[in-house]
């Protein structure tokens, strides 16, 4: 979605293309980002950790890359020497478990209060980032405000400092759009999403002009479509969110991530995979793409704007 996009009336979106299996899953990516966070906390190097279990610092580097095949002993060394605390051995131990079965299903459920922290992880080794949501903004599109609203509905007896983190992490997502790595990024938006007064209308005005705002500033690698309530896509849409993440560091090419209610899912079964590639790709296919959500977009700023007004008491047109 951009307004610079003159010559553009179809969806930034290739055509389905099969993406080689790897043999490690979103378990070991997962446990390999544990793994180099806890010893950047340490203040180690990859040569430090590697002596410490008699190895190579290039056996550590792909460890946490998540393409080697992990030894427990060594994990559970590293873990010990990286001064874990005994309320993330369970986290360990349960990634250890899956990283032992997922050749099978692929399969890992996050069920940590930091499963968004994952993904905010996995988003930053991603070469593109393919994302559908039917009730709200995406979490890398969202302004603070917006935000900070989502965290106190969903901890509602939390305090501000613990709010305040959690929309700081959410915040800092969009610095991958700074970077010159940044990710291709492509989103469908269920219309509702746009509809839905967060917050209040004011709230929702801002965050809607800052969603055409940011396609407009970063339109060589952002595209936003929006599903109608009236289109036939409708029927093929999740009732759940899904990120698709195609990575880029030589870890599992492909990671899908599902976010349920107070957990989330990664999936990286290739068959699987394919399924929910497919259906984002016919999804963007069947979404409003430039110039009419532009059009769209802005009739719901304008409708935001004139329910700010109305509550205000201020007289409208």
């Amino acid at each position: 979605m951009s307004a610079g996009r003159s010559q553009r009336e179809t969806p930034l979106v290739p055509a389905v293309q099969q993406v080689p299996a790897q043999s490690r899953g979103a378990a070991s990516r997962l446990l390999g980002d544990f793994l180099r966070r806890a010893r950047k906390g340490q203040g180690l190097t990859l040569e430090e950790a590697a002596a410490f279990i008699r190895s190579s610092s290039s056996k550590i580097s792909r460890l946490e890359r998540g393409e080697s095949p992990a030894k427990e002993r060594d994990v559970w060394d590293l873990v010990r020497h990286y001064k874990v605390s005994e309320d993330e051995f369970d986290e360990v131990h349960d990634l250890l478990r899956q990283i032992r079965t997922e050749t099978k299903g692929r399969r890992y459920s996050d069920v940590t209060p930091d499963f968004l922290r994952r993904l905010i992880s996995l988003e930053g080794s991603a070469s593109r980032i393919f994302v559908y949501e039917n009730h709200v903004v995406p979490g890398l599109l969202q302004t603070r405000e917006y935000a900070r609203v989502l965290v106190k509905a969903a901890m509602p007896t939390a305090d501000a400092a613990t709010v305040d983190r959690y929309v700081r992490d959410r915040m800092d997502r969009a610095e991958l759009f700074r970077s010159p790595q940044r990710p291709e990024l492509v989103v469908v938006l269920d219309e509702g999403v746009l509809r839905r007064q967060v917050g209040g209308p004011g709230v929702m005005r801002r965050q809607l002009e800052h969603l055409r705002d940011f396609a407009d500033q970063h339109q060589a690698h952002v595209s936003v479509g929006i599903l109608p309530f009236e289109n036939e896509g409708t029927s093929l849409a999740p009732s759940f969110p899904v990120t698709h993440l195609r990575m880029q560091d030589g870890g599992p090419s492909e990671i899908v991530y599902i976010e349920l209610m107070e957990s989330a899912e990664y999936v990286t079964e290739q068959g699987k995979v394919d399924q929910y590639r497919t259906m984002l790709t016919e999804l963007m296919h069947k979404a409003i793409a430039y110039p009419g959500n532009l059009e769209l977009l802005d009739a719901c700023i304008a409708r935001s704007a004139t329910l700010e007004s109305k509550a205000a008491g201020e007289p409208t047109a």
